[in-house]
């Protein structure tokens, strides 16, 4: 799909999707707009980029592999950067899918290209048709839109990141099974990938804002400047909510050690309550206690009322022995 959104000098705006007219569009100077390729064939985006745009091969190569991590390049009449947005899906093997924009940005131009479905750009896209405000700070304010859009796609990904690691906590001491850690490494992992994103795409907000760019306006820099601070807040929060899932996790740790020690007292215990009975019934059971007239008292009424007296007074005694030196 290829869709564009052109904003004339007067400020009043159209969109179509006829690229034939992008040569005009390119040449004129007073007014800009927005073009928005997604899911075409990778023949069709690199005639596009190749015989209109003028693009470097270089910029090129690397918009249309896709993986790269966020970055920003300087080629003096436009800037190349990458993006990337995720997704949280708790059913998949890993919480987070991370997905790739590239982004053109010249005088007079925005080129956005992505091969999945952008929320951070379909938004600013329908609020830029549907009011003139949102586009009346030229390309610049256009990307300004989308990178605040995307940090704010990030924000709702980190709430449900943190409602996640909230449930394990308080699951943490009701169940502690294998798929609950299996659950607690997933977030680990996920909130690793979620650091490799956000540490370069900060600083790439931060070139924008700070660094010297021919096709950045100098009046667009405090907006990304703004942009940079809430990177650098999601960053600070997935920080904070890696330790405590590694809190998490020496808590699970714990309460199953815990636990397993419990296990452990409860076998000990009843080994110990049944070792005289056992020793009292084996030695009752040798072979030279068979019926002979000079042992004959020991298969008696008496004996056997004795012996069980041992055996069932024997644990009682050892519990509440157990009990005084407070071991149970």
């Amino acid at each position: 799909m290829i869709r564009i959104l052109h904003v004339k000098s007067n400020n009043s705006s159209e969109t179509h999707d006829d690229l034939a007219k992008i040569p005009n569009f390119l040449a004129d100077q007073k007014g800009f707009f927005w073009l928005d390729i997604f899911d075409e064939p990778i023949e069709k985006v690199t005639d596009l980029f190749t015989n209109i745009f003028k693009f470097h091969p270089l910029a090129i190569e690397d918009a249309l592999v896709q993986m790269h991590v966020p970055k920003i390049d300087d080629w003096n009449e436009y800037v190349y950067i990458v993006l990337h947005s995720v997704t949280f899906d708790k059913s998949e093997d890993d919480l987070l899918g991370s997905h790739e924009l590239d982004i053109f940005m010249g005088h007079n131009y925005l080129v956005t290209y992505h091969t999945e479905v952008f929320e951070a750009i379909n938004l600013p896209w329908e609020n830029a048709v549907r009011d003139e405000r949102v586009y009346t700070q030229g390309v610049g304010g256009l990307l300004y839109k989308v990178l605040e859009e995307m940090a704010t796609q990030f924000m709702h990904i980190i709430d449900r990141l943190d409602d996640l690691v909230e449930t394990i906590e308080q699951e943490i001491f009701t169940r502690p099974d294998s798929s609950l850690l299996s659950l607690l490494f997933t977030t680990k992992r996920s909130l690793l990938t979620l650091r490799r994103i956000l540490t370069p795409q900060r600083e790439v907000v931060n070139k924008l804002a700070r660094g010297d760019y021919e096709v950045v306006d100098p009046n667009d820099r405090s907006y990304y400047r703004d942009v940079y601070d809430h990177y650098v807040r999601l960053h600070d929060i997935s920080e904070s909510m890696r330790d405590l899932v590694g809190g998490a996790l020496e808590t699970y740790l714990s309460v199953v050690n815990n636990r397993m020690n419990d296990i452990m007292k409860t076998l000990t215990i009843i080994t110990t309550f049944f070792m005289p009975i056992s020793f009292v019934a084996s030695f009752f059971g040798m072979n030279f206690f068979a019926p002979h007239d000079d042992l004959l008292v020991f298969t008696s009424p008496v004996s056997f009322a004795v012996t069980m007296a041992v055996i069932i007074g024997t644990p009682v005694f050892m519990f509440f022995w157990l009990r005084s030196r407070k071991w149970l």
